[in-house]
């Protein structure tokens, strides 16, 4: 397996408040964290940063060979629920960070099998000789109002009010968390990403800047493309593929 991650602070915004993580068990098992903080500029760096390492300390003691794919599950909603007390604890004891949070999209990848976990708006993709699959649905007030029929793709396109997340780590005491298991072929290409390469890079333009196969160019790419479209936000970007 191969991991390719690269994070920008974008052309607008005077810090990074994204945080992200990789890592391997071995050649055919690697994991990634990806966080989008939230909260002011100390407070989303805090959110993003504490998540992370929370997150990645608790795959790194609690993964086994060969564990089930219940295991896992059950990890990664351990790992992520353990990381919205930690954040929500900090800020409860700090007033300034109060209403601190973060995104979070977290994936295993082993035997041709992705093991994601995710709240909030960052997202994982599937992307293959042409093709392009979202595996997470967003948890934001522009999703919801998609899902209802209440707007149009285009719309939510455009949307004022896109930035509004419904679901974060940290913000609430406890925390709903979205769990997806796929299958992934030998060429298939697994992205996570904050909304700072999905809100400015579009699918089709994901798409070709991943036809030629040349992975380890994939990320740098891809922020390249997100700052050449506007750069309004954090970004960061992780590939992994065979």
């Amino acid at each position: 397996m191969k991991i390719v991650a690269k994070t920008d602070k974008g052309i607008v915004r005077d810090s990074n408040q994204d945080a992200y993580a990789v890592g391997e068990f071995s050649d055919e098992v690697v994991w990634s964290v990806v966080c989008d903080g939230m909260g002011g500029a100390a407070g989303g760096n805090i959110a993003s940063a504490l998540a992370v390492k929370v997150i990645s300390d608790k795959i790194n003691a609690s993964y086994r060979e060969k564990m089930r794919d219940t295991s896992i599950h059950n990890m990664l909603d351990s790992a992520l629920t353990a990381a919205n007390i930690e954040v929500y604890d900090f800020a409860e004891a700090k007033p300034e960070l109060r209403g601190m949070g973060t995104t979070v999209v977290c994936a295993i990848v082993r035997d041709n099998q992705a093991y994601i976990a995710h709240a909030g708006d960052s997202r994982a993709y599937i992307i293959n000789n042409g093709d392009i699959k979202q595996v997470t649905t967003d948890h934001s007030m522009v999703q919801d109002l998609l899902s209802r029929g209440k707007i149009t793709t285009e719309e939510a396109e455009n949307h004022p009010n896109k930035n509004i997340i419904t679901r974060a780590v940290g913000v609430d005491k406890s925390i709903d968390i979205d769990f997806e298991q796929v299958d992934l072929n030998d060429d298939d290409v697994l992205l996570l990403c904050t909304d700072g390469l999905s809100n400015y890079v579009s699918n089709n333009e994901m798409i070709e800047i991943m036809s030629d196969g040349k992975h380890y160019a994939f990320a740098d790419r891809l922020v390249t493309q997100a700052n050449k479209n506007g750069g309004g936000d954090n970004i960061t970007v992780v590939i992994i593929s065979k």
